[in-house]
């Protein structure tokens, strides 16, 4: 998996869900329900192509639910502590079990989730699923836990309000569970809990108002809040092994990380343990922790984390540039008070917990949020959270039940999201499907520019004290420097942005004239490059310009010209040899074969040879054919890169070099389908090929040798 790192939450109940009927606390019969089959090769390969490496599948685990799944053996809640139809997916009522709701067949809700997790793989995507360590759902039981396991709360000594090595929960011993409202919801007979369980937000009293998290049960660590937050760890709370024996239990399943909800309400300590444990078997897993307090941000790192909300850091900043009431210097701001841990923390405008960009109680509109996107995700080297629907807008202003009209998406509700719906049914407006271009854009630069995923990032504000509502850095690596500017205000602006002699100094880069190309808008324009002086740059309505240059690094003042490569004497039709780099690629992602030995590539015709175990069927050559003309129309871009040949990137291999080849090797890249040596002549993208066509093909059992013959169509 190459380029930058782009998580898409998805909640997976309402996801696929088409039924727009969309009753106000609408049961599962009226509202309808996603499932995990909604997820297909079709949609999980669009997400692939659209820049997306992770999907965070929201509740999976699950939970509380008013809706009646006895008949399945699944043990039902009581409604009075349930919050909304459908439940809250951080309501753990079995963390051994799947959510039924998102079931076609309940009774293989697991073999589902098994088929969801393979179908996801095979896009080329990493799965993430939440763990809630802090806090289960009032009558937690579990009905699939392993038998050699003990349920939660199980051993406990009920007459303890706490014990620091048996006890799960918190209890309030001789006191029933009395919060001030209504305990019977309907029910013949209202919710009984006697003794009284402390309440996951650390409420440790039998009376829990309406606005806390009644419907859950505080998990005890060995930290006794009573005494003012003693941590006993020594033994090891009982709590801890049965957490961490939940962790393995999912990481065996496959799964690429955790995201872990209110991770800086269990103690560091515990993560430090769990994390060692399950990354001793799974080391490539990912910890991503729900943490808000910046004072511990660097202590959970410690324990494992991999990554953190940048939520009261960068993501408070951008809602405060978005709604003009900060500056976008204070961006800067943000990002400095992380600097030395900044590869840990994630970035993100919209997740479950906070107002759409779109909505009245943000910004009204979602373009105004687009350039904060593109800030995000292409300022830094770190991870970049989307939540779904953001990518078109959507306004999350739906009077849904539970949640009520907060500008958020129900977590709680049976629903159906009105931009999906009408994605899925291709009735976006122009102004939404402008919303995605400008997303999927975004991710395709994120993915493929190397100086993104990889590059250095430098700040440029500090000299351009006059901007106020645009955000401008550089980004660099080797030879390409991008020139990133993102304009926040409601009209097109022209800004002149200056260049300090620093950041020639610090990046090695040569000043000169030097043709760049805008990444959005593919034109083209020639930019001179001074120190301490400034750019002028045209940039859109809340919108953004990605200038890339292939520069002259300072270090040997070579320009690009200059740079010494082997005689070329071949004068090739460039659309055919670019269709050749694609066939190599698509035979060896179809058959694992080498690429070609012996090429002839023409104007009217051209044959290639190849190495395979067998004789392809026609459903293999048919294949072939439609792999070609399909990434064609992709219009894949088709750029160079001039590297030294003892530093050639992970999987170009040196093997097929000439053995006279210059010390300065220059790649072809095709997007992020092909990376190969060559000096020849090309395309600018793949749509320039024209149309690919087989005329046919030979075998030759004896030498296992496969011969195509193709011709391009203009």
């Amino acid at each position: 998996m190459t380029g930058k790192q782009v998580i898409y939450q998805v909640f997976t109940r309402l996801y696929g869900n088409r039924n727009i009927t969309r009753h106000m606390n609408g049961t599962i019969e009226e509202n309808g329900c996603g499932k995990m089959d909604d997820f297909t090769p079709k949609v999980l390969n669009r997400w692939a192509r659209m820049g997306i490496t992770h999907v965070w599948y929201t509740g999976v685990i699950r939970h509380a639910t008013r809706t009646d799944y006895s008949a399945y053996g699944i043990p039902k809640q009581h409604p009075a502590v349930v919050k909304g139809c459908a439940g809250s997916p951080y309501a753990i009522a079995d963390y051994y079990d799947v959510d039924p709701d998102l079931a076609t067949d309940v009774d293989h809700r697991m073999e589902e989730f098994e088929a969801l997790l393979q179908r996801t793989h095979e896009a080329g995507l990493k799965v993430i699923i939440d763990f809630v360590p802090n806090h289960v759902a009032r009558q937690y039981h579990s009905i699939c836990k392993p038998a050699n396991v003990s349920d939660l709360g199980e051993d406990d000594h009920v007459d303890r309000g706490f014990d620091p090595v048996d006890n799960n929960f918190y209890y309030c011993p001789g006191q029933a569970f009395a919060p001030c409202f209504d305990l019977y919801h309907g029910e013949a007979t209202p919710y009984e809990e006697y003794p009284a369980k402390a309440t996951g937000n650390d409420h440790f009293d039998n009376a829990p108002g309406r606005n806390d998290w009644y419907e859950t049960v505080k998990l005890n660590y060995g930290v006794d809040y009573y005494a003012g937050g003693v941590l006993y760890d020594n033994p090891m709370p009982n709590t801890w092994k049965k957490m961490t024996d939940i962790l393995l239990f999912w990481a065996a399943k496959g799964i690429d990380g955790f995201r872990c909800d209110m991770a800086e309400m269990v103690p560091a300590a515990f993560w430090s343990y769990a994390t060692k444990a399950v990354k001793e078997q799974y080391p490539d897993i990912q910890f991503i922790g729900e943490v808000y307090n910046p004072s511990l941000y660097r202590s959970y790192i410690s324990a494992g984390f991999d990554l953190l909300y940048d939520k009261v850091g960068m993501y408070d900043t951008m809602r405060a540039v978005i709604t003009g009431q900060a500056a976008t210097s204070a961006i800067t701001s943000a990002w400095q008070q992380t600097d030395d841990i900044r590869q840990h923390m994630l970035y993100f405008l919209e997740n479950h917990d906070e107002q759409r960009i779109a909505s009245t109680f943000f910004a009204g509109e979602a373009r105004r949020g687009v350039p904060a996107m593109m800030a995000s995700m292409l300022m830094q080297q770190n991870p970049f959270m989307l939540y779904f629907g953001e990518e078109y807008g959507e306004r999350g202003m739906d009077h849904e039940g539970f949640s009520g009209c907060d500008g958020r998406t129900t977590i709680f509700d049976y629903w159906s999201i009105d931009t999906l719906c009408r994605a899925a049914s291709r009735k976006l407006t122009a102004d939404e499907k402008l919303v995605y271009a400008q997303h999927e854009q975004t991710m395709q630069i994120a993915r493929r520019e190397k100086a993104i995923s990889e590059g250095t990032f430098f700040d440029l504000m500090y000299v351009n004290p006059h901007l106020h509502r645009q955000y401008a850095f550089l980004r660099h690596i080797g030879h390409d420097l991008l020139l990133v500017v993102v304009n926040f205000e409601d009209h097109e602006v022209d800004v002149d942005v200056n260049l300090p002699k620093h950041a020639f100094d610090f990046l090695q880069v040569a000043s000169g004239e030097y043709v760049a190309t805008e990444l959005w808008s593919k034109t083209k324009t020639n930019i001179d490059l001074q120190p301490d002086k400034a750019v002028r740059l045209q940039v859109g309505a809340n919108g953004g310009v990605v200038m890339k240059m292939k520069v002259t690094v300072s270090e040997n003042h070579k320009t690009m010209e200059n740079i010494i490569l082997n005689e070329h004497h071949k004068e090739e039709f460039p659309p055919a040899h670019t269709a050749e780099h694609l066939l190599n690629q698509t035979m060896m992602r179809i058959f694992g074969c080498e690429r070609s030995f012996n090429a002839h590539i023409e104007r009217k015709k051209s044959k290639m040879s190849f190495h395979l175990s067998h004789k392809p069927s026609r459903q293999e050559e048919k294949e072939i054919e439609q792999t070609m003309n399909r990434l064609i129309e992709e219009d894949l871009p088709v750029e160079f890169e001039f590297v030294d040949r003892n530093n050639l990137p992970e999987g170009v291999s040196p093997d097929r070099l000439p053995e006279d080849a210059s010390e300065t090797i220059r790649l072809v890249r095709i997007g992020d389908y092909d990376v190969c040596p060559c000096i020849g002549k090309h395309v600018r993208s793949t749509s320039q090929i024209g149309r690919f066509e087989l005329l046919g093909t030979n075998w030759d059992e004896e030498n296992k040798v496969f011969r195509v013959r193709f011709k391009v169509v203009q």
